[in-house]
């Protein structure tokens, strides 16, 4: 072993060393790279000259429009998490099930799948479904157990189903990783990988993922019993209010962004709009506030319908840029209206104080990362890597298998984020600069990722759970409710690395 292999192993020790000590991870993963830079310096065994180039690594960073899509999506969904929209309609499917166990666990998994490309938030969605679904599932009869460990997986959803927080960090490094590797392996002119192509490449996978979950609990619940509540008539102009505004939303998100009719960052502003409307709505206010705001949510859903059918750059003197001039003048009406009602409710000034907090921790994250893997390299990490890679037998597909290995042990004690930061940029070039599909690969990465947070014992969907669970559910149940959703997103794992058209396919149908 060489002086800069045995600094290395040094710094990789150390670096999950600090992590697990409990300082916060973001000095650890800058601390550590940066004090190992400068005693390895005096060895003779690192160049600082390499740290002159941190600097323009966090101007990168911090004027990436596409990060700004990440506290835009943050605000959208603690948003819609304060304005408690969750509760009604988990109370509305309680109430159209009658309390059967099979009814009520499906109707929490699919209300959790919504919540999830709704919201993003692992947190917020694990400590709502606890104190919202948990009493109604164990009245309906379902053993303490499977209800933690659907709870737990279900809250986890949001990983994977786009609008993602961690596919639109993902995009970001897969795209800029995979265009450095495919020019170091000498294609000038790759095809770019754009957070659209995962949002679309992760749909299928997202869906397929419900369904096994779905199988498994309607398999383990097994016929539905007679009801144990007498049938409760559900109006169904209450279900439709309940549940076409999120519907919408999550809609006009993913499709202005699928169409084409706007960017990641325009997409994730135009969900946060929507999600202060939809608080608004919730809120102590008159009529006639109630009827704009509900105007300004039609009138962007105007907008966003005329950019899919082409007619978003109509002149100002055609009907249809008249149009689109009434309907941005009514949007931005409704925007303030909405704005004064929540901040009176209290419920924006609490929102914007979470997005800033959870948005601080993700970019303290990234630009840490960005100095690890600058050490790295100045190491010769990258070169190290790439000579392992090449060395496996089995090609790209064992390269593959191994960088799932370590996201998957990883997961055991490090956040997704953390994760994304430090084994794309390290372990993702020899991989990137090959044939294999980026969305693929970034969309296996997403799924494991999100196995991460089950894992025992440093699951973050589990600490979520055990904060807010009674006492009569103990660690142990929780440990061996998840384990079954462990081995159930694995075959999910195995499914998409047999089939990558289930994340290649619609990408291609829609972009290419």
């Amino acid at each position: 072993m060489t002086g800069q292999e045995g600094v290395l192993l040094a710094l990789l020790l150390g670096l999950f060393g600090g992590i697990l000590s409990g300082i916060p991870a973001m000095l650890a993963i800058a601390g550590v790279p940066l004090v190992t830079a400068l005693i390895a310096s005096a060895f003779g065994l690192f160049d600082l000259s390499f740290l002159n180039f941190f600097p323009g690594r966090v101007w990168g960073v911090m004027s990436n429009r596409l990060l700004m899509a990440v506290p835009l999506f943050v605000l959208m969904g603690v948003l819609l998490e304060r304005a408690q929209l969750a509760e009604r309609m988990l109370g509305v499917l309680g109430r159209l099930t009658r309390g059967s166990p099979r009814g009520m666990g499906l109707s929490v998994l699919a209300f959790s799948a919504l919540i999830a490309a709704s919201t993003g938030i692992i947190g917020a969605t694990v400590v709502m479904l606890v104190l919202i679904s948990l009493p109604a599932m164990r009245s309906a009869g379902i053993d303490k157990r499977l209800a933690a460990g659907l709870i737990c997986a279900s809250g986890t959803l949001g990983q994977v189903i786009p609008p993602s927080i961690i596919l639109v960090l993902l995009g970001d490094q897969i795209g800029n990783v995979y265009l450095e590797a495919q020019q170091a392996a000498g294609n000038f002119a790759p095809d770019p990988v754009s957070v659209g192509d995962l949002f679309a490449g992760a749909l299928l996978p997202g869906l397929m993922l419900v369904a096994i979950y779905a199988i498994y609990v309607a398999l383990r619940l097994g016929p539905a019993p007679e009801p144990r509540a007498p049938r409760e008539p559900v109006p169904a102009s209450e279900i439709l209010f309940t549940f076409l505004p999120p519907i919408l939303l999550i809609l006009a998100v993913l499709g202005s962004i699928l169409a084409g009719v706007a960017t990641t960052t325009e997409a994730a502003a135009l969900g946060a709009i929507g999600a202060m409307l939809m608080a608004a709505q919730r809120a102590e206010g008159g009529a006639f506030g109630r009827w704009l705001i509900a105007s300004a949510g039609l009138a962007a859903l105007v907008l966003v319908g005329m950019g899919m059918a082409g007619l978003g750059r109509a002149a100002l003197g055609t009907l249809p840029g008249l149009l689109a001039l009434g309907a941005a003048a009514l949007i931005a009406a409704g925007t303030l209206m909405a704005g004064l009602r929540t901040w009176r409710a209290g419920l924006l000034q609490g929102a914007l104080g979470d997005t800033v907090r959870i948005s601080g921790m993700v970019f303290g994250i990234v630009v840490a990362a960005s100095l690890l893997s600058l050490v790295f390299r100045g190491f010769g990490g990258d070169h190290l890597v790439e000579e392992l890679m090449a060395s496996l037998p089995g090609g790209g597909m064992a390269a593959i298998f191994l960088v799932m290995a370590v996201i998957f042990v990883l997961g055991f004690i490090l956040e997704a984020v953390e994760i994304i930061y430090i084994v794309v940029p390290l372990l993702g070039p020899p991989i990137l600069g090959t044939d294999i599909s980026p969305v693929w690969f970034a969309i296996l990465i997403a799924m494991n990722l999100q196995t991460s947070f089950l894992t025992p014992p440093f699951g973050f969907a589990l600490f979520y759970f055990r904060s807010v669970a009674p006492p009569d559910i103990t660690t142990l149940d929780t440990y061996r409710g998840v384990l079954p959703f462990v081995a159930l997103q694995l075959v999910a794992l195995g499914v998409l690395v047999a089939l990558p058209e289930l994340a290649t396919w619609l990408p291609q149908a829609i972009f290419r």
